[in-house]
């Protein structure tokens, strides 16, 4: 009698169990279909109210124009400056063990709160009464209702999407790499760029294609926070909105144009994300130049005596070369 092991075409092992459903869990597949199942609905029924006769004027007319050029901007400086800032604070909150659970609290608390709360937020600190905006309104930079509001207010919503990508990827990353280079002498800037980073990459692009798509789809603080002026704070989104008292019609031809952009940017970041995380040669190879410090060859003298086991040597080993002391026990 043969084993699942011996049976032909069929695997086993942890890849195994990992394709096949374990017995009982028949359920686990009927919710997950119900649950496939609303979401194709749902999107179904946006796709059947879109004109598709009419898709022409989100490109022709200045307003919709206008919306569409201001989101792919904003969300794309509100991408640069999530990475510049979102990665630093993610490896420091993964290096601290203390602090680690009440900066997890502090960064998630933006995907908790309402869109217009996080508005008010930045209002009341960046608006011209508000914690900064005062002081800097007399110096005149005013961020209140300017396309500058609308960076921050999608930098506010967008960041722990990052955050809690990279930091759940480096708080599972393998330390044994970078502690290897470190006993090798690598500084902590070449662990973290040789290192670090490279095991990183997958979680920061899928992060930040996250942050672009949460960035795209902002209404509540930016509405809020920034208002709603053609060519200036007036996004997709508010475009949408605005359209849907309008013109009903037109505004579901908008929505399928924010979606397919979304579906582009999270598609582009789950593919380079695998690309990233497929396996990669050795970066190093010979000498590791510029990694670790060359250490210079030097003469060794070495004297060894003794007399209890009849052992007197001098010894002069030049720099540069290898010398095998072989005994009578090898």
């Amino acid at each position: 009698m043969r084993t699942a092991a011996e049976r032909p075409g069929r695997a086993s092992g942890p890849a195994a169990s990992a394709r096949e459903p374990a017995p009982g869990t028949g359920w686990v597949a009927v919710i997950g279909g119900v649950t496939l199942l609303w979401l194709l609905l749902t999107f179904a029924g946006l796709f059947a109210r879109v004109p598709w006769a009419r898709l022409g004027e989100v490109a022709v007319r200045p307003e919709f124009r206008d919306a569409l050029v201001l989101s792919l901007q904003t969300c794309l400086a509100t991408t640069a400056v999530v990475f510049a800032f979102g990665l630093p604070f993610a490896l420091w909150m993964g290096q601290s063990a203390r602090l680690a659970p009440l900066l997890r609290i502090l960064v998630l608390l933006p995907m908790t709160l309402p869109p217009v709360v996080a508005g008010l937020a930045l209002l009341a600190t960046f608006g011209r009464r508000g914690l900064l905006g005062a002081p800097l309104s007399v110096l005149g930079v005013e961020i209140g209702f300017t396309t500058v509001a609308v960076v921050l207010a999608q930098v506010f919503v967008s960041l722990p999407y990052f955050v809690v990508a990279v930091e759940a990827a480096h708080r599972v990353m393998d330390p044994a790499p970078g502690r290897a280079l470190g006993l090798l002498g690598a500084s902590p800037s070449a662990v973290l760029r040789h290192a670090t980073l490279p095991a990183l990459g997958p979680a920061i692009v899928s992060g930040l294609s996250l942050a672009f798509a949460r960035a795209l789809g902002e209404f509540g603080a930016t509405l809020t926070f920034a208002g709603s002026l053609q060519g200036t704070t007036r996004t997709m989104p508010l475009a949408i909105y605005l359209a849907r008292e309008s013109d009903p019609e037109i505004s579901y031809a908008l929505a399928l144009a924010l979606i397919l952009t979304a579906v582009v940017a999270i598609t582009t970041g789950h593919g380079l994300a695998r690309l990233l995380a497929r396996p990669r040669p050795a970066p190093f190879h010979g000498e590791m130049e510029g990694l670790v410090p060359r250490a210079e060859p030097v003469t060794v003298n070495l004297t060894v005596r003794r007399p209890e086991r009849g052992v007197e040597a001098d010894l002069s080993i030049p720099a540069g070369e290898t010398v095998a002391l072989i005994g009578p026990n090898g």
